[in-house]
């Protein structure tokens, strides 16, 4: 017992200085715990032998896995993509399959070990391909729902092949009739699993789950004892473990819980998932993998290169970009976890041999050590060889052509500000430059999102911030911004680059998150800085001093304090305290006013109100709701008189400001304008003397709102 114990300690300790290198590289875990197993087995230092405990381990781990795609199998992700998924899933899965399987036929292999082969190169990792999403902040995208999507139809083709594999495990070597009698008898042993499981479902598991989910602890402890227990039950009927755990979590999927079980369950699948890999790796020899290292290096060609480009040709016919379809069949680049199951599965009933397992294994190695480079960096791979790439988008690629369309009613006139990314700092800016009517135009690459705005009736369009492209879909001729509200470093300068590249000449706005950040996009280039949490951490300590007023509780004072912000846009922004007519209008009056952190009790009747002031009402509790809603009403004024410009104004004979100077005019408050500047004929600019006389030929620049400047040049 003590050696076992200091082996897998041993084990854990290797694991874990492995994994840290392998994470300096890039590299997924799974690389690094099947290298441990080579390491550590009777191959390498000898340290544990295949034996009854790690296979157990590895048996759980399967099984957690198994459980945790069902739980997750959410067939409602294939149904919003549409067909795409579904033509994108099995139009890989078949063609992978056949070229895979015509590969291994002309290297050697019979048709059952070509079979396994084939079915091993046609999935794809479903933990690394999202883990490498979800890093990029790309699993909400367009091509990241195509690839969920894919993965499902993937995950339910590994399912139907396990079964597949099961009944041939089953018929063996049997005579004719008595297979045909075995598959009747594992077909009706599999219909009662599922019937029993139904049963359980419709009447036993969601009271059950209600009572469970009092305590977090026994709902997880439930979960991975009822996953266990149903691939028991399944290896006892003559089908196999997996398929009970697969079907364990599709009998948990219906309930409310199953996020907060799979969120439970991840890191426990992620840790017992260690075993079987590291068994894997101890069964193989180095010597044996060396044989095949010519024959992986063609299969693992094969899907480095060709999964993308059978995936790029699929959705080019569907009508995709070449760059939507470059990112989806990229992420497809590896074989899977599942691949390295299926392949265990068809050695263990005697279908393939270690030499066939070594080979997918070997595959598995190079595949996926090499996509996690190529998923990382697609987005540039594809920028480089975009002239090849136009061979596999049509003319009119019309999938994304609709989502393209700028929705403005005259794309001369533009849009005052181009948003990029409606998350919900993003929706907020659009949507309040929306109510101060601004003309906007809303970018994300979040098909949900998009639907979300448009039914706002917002402007919105489908674009990818780190697609070059998407700046010639743009008006940005004719914008005046551009704002970044998504967070990233990279993502903004990457959009600033292109900015400039594009050499746009209108303000540029980026998303810093923190003052280090800030300080680069300035340097950088940037016109202007948003830090929302800065803006949230000031908002926040405003609303904390204004509300540390409370009224000390007693039972006759039939009064109350309220503390209610001034809004951007209310009508009474800009009145003073003596105007609002607040105590005639509501009952309540103003006991203190906080403004930038610091509170003014018993403010001056002379104050002016601006947006975002915090006023400390005092009153009975009907009369605070009226004041609430008397001084939170809002109503944005026409802007386009009002909006704020510089302009020029050229001095002819006939004006009436030639030989006047700007003091005697009173320039300032007779036009309510500022002159900021004048050019002399000869082309010198300078600062305007407002006692000098203005000469003809001259041009005066002067700043104030348009309407009062149009009129001025009237």
């Amino acid at each position: 017992m003590e050696s076992l114990f200091f082996e897998f300690a041993t084990v854990l300790m290797v694991a874990a200085v492995v994994g840290t290198i392998g994470s300096l590289l890039k590299q997924p875990l799974i690389i690094s715990f099947i290298v441990v197993g080579i390491l550590v087995g009777p191959s390498g230092i000898g340290l544990i032998e295949e034996g009854p405990e790690l296979q157990l381990l590895a048996e759980i781990g399967i099984a957690l896995l198994l459980f945790v795609v069902g739980l997750k199998l959410d067939l409602h992700n294939i149904r919003t993509m549409g067909p795409v998924a579904l033509a994108v899933g099995m139009g890989q899965v078949i063609f992978t399959s056949l070229f895979g399987f015509l590969i291994a036929l002309a290297l050697g292999y019979s048709p059952l070990p070509a079979f396994y082969v084939a079915l091993a190169l046609a999935i794809s990792s479903t933990i690394i391909i999202i883990k490498l999403l979800t890093d990029k902040r790309e699993l909400d995208s367009l091509h990241g729902r195509i690839t969920v999507g894919v993965l499902i139809v993937q995950d339910i083709v590994v399912v139907a092949a396990m079964i597949v594999i099961t009944a041939l495990g089953a018929v063996g070597e049997a005579e004719e009739a008595s297979a045909a009698m075995q598959l009747l008898v594992v077909g009706l042993r599999a219909t009662g699993l599922l019937v029993g499981i139904g049963a359980l479902m419709r009447w036993v598991i969601p009271p059950l789950m209600d009572f469970l989910s009092r305590s977090q602890e026994l709902l997880v402890l439930f979960s991975v004892a009822w996953a266990v227990f149903l691939a028991v039950v399944s290896h006892q009927l003559g089908l196999s473990s997996e398929i009970g755990a697969f079907l364990a979590g599709v009998a948990l999927a219906s309930t409310p819980y199953r996020e907060a079980i799979a969120a439970r369950l991840v890191s426990l699948r992620d840790f017992m998932l260690l075993f079987f890999f590291i068994d894997l790796g101890a069964g193989l020899e180095p010597n044996l993998l060396r044989a095949q290292a010519s024959h992986a290096v063609i299969f693992a060609a094969f899907i480095l290169i060709g999964n993308p480009l059978i995936v790029m040709t699929i959705m080019g016919i569907m009508g995709y970009r070449s760059r939507t379809g470059f990112l989806t069949g990229t992420a497809m680049a590896q074989i899977s976890e599942f691949s390295l199951i299926i392949a265990t599965m068809g050695y263990t009933v005697g279908h393939i041999t270690t030499e066939t397992l070594g080979l997918i294994t070997l595959v598995g190695l190079v595949t996926i050590g090499l996509s996690t480079y190529l998923i990382v960096y697609a987005a540039h791979i594809h920028e480089r060889l975009s002239g090849l790439m136009a061979l596999f988008e049509r003319k009119q690629p019309f999938r994304e052509l609709t989502e393209d369309d700028i929705p403005i009613e005259d794309e001369e006139d533009g849009v005052d500000v181009i948003v990029m990314g409606l998350g919900r700092f993003g929706g907020a800016i659009e949507n309040c430059l929306h109510l101060r009517q601004r003309s906007v135009l809303g970018v994300d690459f979040d098909p949900d999102v998009l639907a979300h705005w448009r039914d706002q009736d917002l402007p919105v369009i489908y674009g990818d911030l780190s697609d070059p492209e998407l700046l010639h879909h743009l008006p940005l001729s004719h914008t005046r911004a551009v704002v970044c509200a998504v967070r990233g470093l990279d993502t903004n300068l990457t959009l600033l680059r292109l900015l400039q590249e594009h050499h746009y000449d209108g303000r540029i706005a980026l998303t810093a998150q923190t003052p280090a950040e800030a300080d680069e996009l300035r340097e950088a280039g940037a016109d202007l800085l948003l830090e929302p949490f800065a803006y949230a951490a000031e908002h926040a300590a405003e609303r904390v001093t204004a509300a540390m007023h409370v009224m000390p509780e007693h039972p006759d004072i039939p009064l109350g304090i309220a503390e209610v912000r001034l809004p951007t846009g209310s009508v009474l922004a800009g009145e003073r305290l003596r105007d609002l007519d607040l105590r005639d209008e509501t009952g309540a009056s103003v006991l203190a006013l906080s403004r930038a952190g610091r509170a003014n009790f018993d403010p001056d009747p002379d104050t002016q109100l601006f947006p975002n002031d915090h006023l400390i009402l005092i009153g009975a509790a009907e009369d605070l709701l009226r004041a609430r809603e008397y001084l939170e009403h809002q109503e944005f004024e026409e802007q386009a008189e009002l909006e704020f410009i510089i302009d020029e104004i050229e001095l002819d004979e006939d004006s009436p400001l030639v030989g006047r100077t700007l003091a005697e005019m009173d320039f300032r408050n007779e036009y309510k304008a500022t002159v900021i500047g004048i050019e002399r004929p000869d082309g010198e600019f300078v600062t305007a003397d407002p006692h000098e006389p203005l000469q003809v030929g001259e041009r005066v620049y002067v700043a104030g709102r348009r309407g009062v400047l149009e009129d001025l040049e009237a």
